[in-house]
């Protein structure tokens, strides 16, 4: 049986997703509708329902009378997401290393999908799969709650790994060993270097504080 096609509203959210992931559309840059609708080649209301989509997920502003607006990430908000992200994903890795659980049965498998994206240089696909990779950890804890939580984080989470290797792909090879370094201790148990690792991994990049407006912080994060 065939896959259906996606919906005109769906076409027009990836699009668009894709576009601000890639820069196509600058930070605080105006898109405009009927231009979208063109790209696309959808009517304008798919393109309406997709601008509102990605305004719950903060990759644009919706301002009265102005219209759509590719939101602005400072230095300072990314500062915050990495913060989150450590206190979950090191919660969880001391969760799974007190159960001796190993690493997530789909690790093995997102980790060869995202080698192969940094070979092809697809950073969004990359970033994309790191996103399930990391997320797939925090699900191993089996706190459904704290998970979900977790996701919310998700369009933030691969708009800033995109970001990453576009301003910074020489990070590639150094994100690659310390996922591979996440799993060895996850198989080990050693909830201190898994940790260690993961804090290394979300250590400042200053290419990307430098992209994001710096705002004199002097710690911020990777992929």
């Amino acid at each position: 049986m065939s896959s259906s096609k996606p919906s005109a509203g769906q076409r027009a959210y990836e699009w668009i997703r894709d576009a601000i992931l890639r820069g196509d559309f600058a930070e605080g840059e105006f898109i405009d509708e009927v231009a979208l609708a063109e790209k696309v080649s959808t009517s304008r209301t798919p393109v309406r329902e997709a601008l509102q989509r990605l305004q719950v997920e903060r990759y644009i502003e919706l301002l009265p009378r102005r219209g759509a607006q590719v939101r602005v990430v400072t230095a300072a908000e990314m500062r915050e997401i990495y913060q989150a992200r450590f206190l979950l994903e090191s919660e969880a890795l001391r969760t799974i290393c007190a159960r001796r659980a190993g690493p997530p049965d789909s690790a093995d498998a997102l980790i060869a999908q995202m080698e192969q994206a940094g070979v092809d240089r697809d950073w969004n696909r990359f970033a994309q799969l790191d996103q399930m990779f990391h997320a797939a950890i925090v699900r191993h804890q089996r706190n459904a709650v704290i998970a979900d939580l977790y996701d919310t984080l998700q369009p933030r989470q691969v708009r800033l790994g995109t970001r990453t290797l576009v301003e910074a792909p020489g990070r590639l090879s150094t994100i690659e060993a310390e996922h591979r370094a996440l799993m060895t201790a996850m198989s080990s148990a050693d909830a201190d270097a898994c940790v260690s690792v993961l804090r290394s991994h979300l250590r400042e990049v200053p290419e990307l504080v430098d992209a994001f407006g710096g705002n004199g912080i002097a710690d911020s994060h990777s992929s």
